[in-house]
Formats: structure tokens, sequence, C-alpha cells
């Protein structure tokens, strides 16, 4: 580091926690914790502050453009997760959570009229319909949260016996839901509906699971990593 740096505030890139301050951050490279993200010496000097693990800069998205991390988070890359879920702070899951939701419910909705053939009065029929997306939007909610429940138990069952930690719920939740963005596609793919919109319908619930994949990895403690040693697995070591 040198003589002379402070840790500093920076404009929309959180706050420096001081030398005696508990861990707040993490490296983006091998998932450490760290105290700070950089430090800001005098005259507006600014420097990355390199971890202490991998030898690597803790986060090299504080210098990127918002618009940078979104298209590296759209390739699933675990450092941009990294970076949004411990070294920013984003509120949205709980709104993002509720678009998604609405979105399926909509597609769900979609395909239920397309399906039937009513010959009821027009005010009937609005009712119906009315209630149709009510009720899928009761099962989109009621599915997604079984399918978090399910990833809740697996991740608790497999944890290895000898972690320290005990996983964070929040920010496991917290991941999901954000990664859980792709399901906004849904509207534009039924709204410009042709013969191939089932097939982009597949995509993106694969698209969906696979940022799902990388956002539970790149949330996961370092404690899960393994190496051996003279015959013996010994928790807590990177490679």
């Amino acid at each position: 580091m040198g003589t002379g740096g402070r840790s500093g505030p920076r404009p929309g890139k959180g706050v420096a926690g001081a030398a005696s301050a508990p861990c707040q951050y993490r490296c983006i490279e091998c998932n450490r914790e760290a105290r700070e993200l950089y430090r800001d010496y005098s005259h507006g000097v600014l420097k990355i502050t390199i971890c202490k693990s991998c030898q690597k800069p803790v986060d090299k998205y504080i210098e990127c453009d918002p618009v940078i991390i979104l298209i590296n988070a759209i390739l699933c890359k675990a450092q941009a997760y990294r970076h949004i879920l411990f070294n920013t702070k984003i509120n949205i899951h709980g709104k993002l959570c509720m678009f998604c939701l609405l979105c399926e419910a909509y597609l769900r909705w979609w395909q239920l009229q397309d399906s039937n053939q009513n010959t009821a009065p027009d005010d009937l029929i609005r009712y119906a319909k009315e209630w149709d997306f009510y009720r899928m939007f009761a099962i989109a909610s009621l599915e997604q949260t079984a399918f978090f429940i399910g990833i809740f138990t697996f991740l608790w069952v497999e944890r290895p016996m000898t972690a320290k930690k005990k996983p964070n719920f929040f920010l496991l939740l917290k991941a999901l839901l954000l990664s859980s963005y792709g399901k906004l596609l849904l509207i534009p793919a039924v709204i410009w509906e042709h013969d191939y919109t089932p097939l982009c319908l597949k995509l993106i619930k694969v698209f969906v699971l696979t940022s799902n994949f990388q956002a539970i990895r790149g949330r996961r403690s370092p404690e899960h990593h393994w190496t051996m040693s003279r015959g013996q697995y010994r928790p807590g070591t990177l490679h």
C-alpha cells in the first residue's frame, strides 16, 4: 500500500472501512474477505486494494461503468455477481422479484387464454380472465417459493460438517432474486410472437437457471474449497 494512504469514500462505490473495522467487502476473484476496496491518498489519488490471498485487485468493477457490470452479469460471470452482492448496496431485489412474478404470471395467463375457447357473455369472460391472472400469479409465487426452499435445503445438507459459518440464507435469497432478472424477457417473447416463441421461452428458462447457478457460486464462502495434504482434507484453502 505504502505510507500516507488512507481509506476514504468514493461516490456511488461505498465507503472503505478503516483498518480496525470488520471486513465488509469480498474479493471478486477468490471470494476472500477484504477491509476496503481502495485507498484514497492525498491530492485525490486513488489506488485499488490488492487482495492478500490471490494478489489481484479486490474489485476491479469499482472503476467500471454500470453498463459494463450489467453486461458481465448477463454473461454470467461470477465476479460480477460478487461485486453486486458484496461490494455494492443494491436493494431492488424485492421489486425485481415482483416484476418477474408478474411476467411469469402473464406468460401462464397468455398460454391459458390461447388454449381456451369461451362462449360466455363478454362481462363474464373479462371477470373470469381477471381471476385467471390472479390464480396464475399465485401458482407462480408458490412454485418459486418451492424452488428456493429446495435450493436452501440442498445447500444446507451438502455443506461441509467442518464449516465454521452457517449459510447466510438472506444473502442467498438476494442472489437468487437478482439473478432471476432474465424472466423479464418473457414479456417481449410473448408480445412479438412468432414461430420460434416456444424455443425462446425454453432458452430464457435455461438462461435464468444458469444465472441462478452463477449467483450461488459467487456468494459461496471460501470454506467450501478443499485441498488434499498428506492424505487428509483441510478446509478453507484455495488453489
